[in-house]
C-alpha cells in the first residue's frame, strides 16, 4: 500500500484528493469523446468546458493536449511549443492530457496518456510508468536529494530504453509543489498560468532561496537537498520514436520519522494504477 488509508486522511489532504479525483474524471471523460479530427485546441477547451461547469474557476495552469509526436515533445524549443495547436488527431495516435485545475482553494496537476486505438508503443510505456512511480516513493522515503532521485529517475529510463522528455520542460523539472490558493471572484491567468498559483510558487522560491531549498524539482544544484515536506505533482515522462506517455499525480511528503508516514502518493485509486493492477 503507498497511499495513507482513506478515513485518516487530514481534511486538508481529502480537499486535495478530491480536486486530483475530479482532474482525472474530466480526463477519462474527455478521451472518451475523442474521434479522429479533433484537434489538440479542442481537446483543451473540452478539459476547460467540463471542469468550468463543475465549478473550476481557477487554474494552476490551463489545459493542454497534446496528439501524436507531440506527445514526446519531439522538436519542443520554446515554451509557447507546449500550447495546443490545430494538429488532429488520427486512430492509433497518442495522445496526453494534461490539466491543473483550483477548485475550493485546492490544487491539483494531472497528467493523462491514452491512444487512439491500439498504440502498442505508448502501452508498453504506460506499463513501464510503474517502475518509475515506486522509485521515486521509495527514494523520497529514504530521504536522497532530489536532484539524486532525478538522476536515478535518468538512469531508469535509459535501461529501458526510452528517453527523458520532461527534461523539455521549463528548468527541466519532474515535479513541482502546490499549495493552497486563495479563491477569488475573478481568477485572471498570466501566459496560461493561474496568477494566484504563480505568487505561490514565486513566494516558495523566494523563501526557499533563502533556506537552502527549491520547490522545483529538477537535475539541476538549486535541487540538491532532501524532500520538503508538502505537495508535489510528479511527473516522469518517457519518450520513444516520437511516442510519449506519462502520468502526473500528488506525492505527499511528511517530516514523520516513519517510512510509510514520511512519504505515500495521495491517491491509488487513479487510472494508471488500476491499469497496472489489472495487467497483473
Amino acid at each position: 500500500m503507498t497511499t495513507a488509508v482513506s478515513s485518516e486522511l487530514p481534511v486538508e489532504l481529502r480537499g486535495f484528493r478530491r480536486v486530483q479525483r475530479l482532474a482525472y474524471e474530466c480526463a477519462e471523460a474527455v478521451a472518451a469523446r475523442l474521434e479522429p479530427g479533433v484537434t489538440e485546441r479542442e481537446a483543451a477547451r473540452m478539459q476547460r468546458e467540463w471542469l468550468r461547469e463543475r465549478g473550476v474557476r481557477d487554474w494552476f495552469h490551463l489545459p493542454f493536449a497534446w496528439f501524436g509526436d507531440r506527445t514526446a515533445f519531439v522538436d519542443f524549443r520554446v515554451p509557447l511549443q507546449f500550447f495546443p495547436t490545430d494538429r488532429e488527431l488520427a486512430p492509433g495516435m497518442p495522445f496526453i492530457l494534461d490539466m491543473a485545475p483550483v477548485h475550493e482553494g485546492y490544487t491539483a496537476d494531472i497528467g493523462y496518456a491514452g491512444s487512439l486505438g491500439a498504440n502498442p508503443v505508448q502501452e508498453r510505456l504506460l506499463a513501464d510508468l510503474q517502475a518509475h512511480r515506486e522509485l521515486i516513493l521509495r527514494e523520497v522515503r529514504e530521504r536522497r536529494s532530489l536532484r539524486e532521485i532525478y538522476e536515478d529517475v535518468d538512469r531508469l529510463m535509459a535501461r529501458q530504453g526510452y528517453a527523458n522528455r520532461h527534461r523539455a520542460y521549463p528548468f527541466g523539472v519532474i515535479a513541482h509543489k502546490v499549495d493552497r490558493v486563495k479563491e477569488r471572484r475573478w481568477a485572471p491567468h498570466l501566459f496560461g498560468f493561474g496568477t494566484q498559483s504563480l505568487k505561490g510558487l514565486f513566494s516558495d522560491a523566494l523563501h526557499g532561496h533563502r533556506e537552502g531549498w527549491s520547490p522545483l524539482w529538477s537535475p539541476y544544484r538549486f535541487s540538491d537537498h532532501p524532500p520538503r515536506p508538502g505537495l508535489w505533482a510528479v511527473e516522469p515522462h518517457l519518450g520513444f520514436r516520437g511516442t510519449g506517455a506519462k502520468f502526473e499525480e500528488i506525492l505527499v511528503v511528511t517530516d514523520s520519522k516513519d517510512p510509510e508516514e514520511s512519504a505515500f502518493w495521495l491517491d491509488d485509486d487513479l487510472p494508471h494504477v488500476r491499469r497496472w493492477a489489472e495487467e497483473k
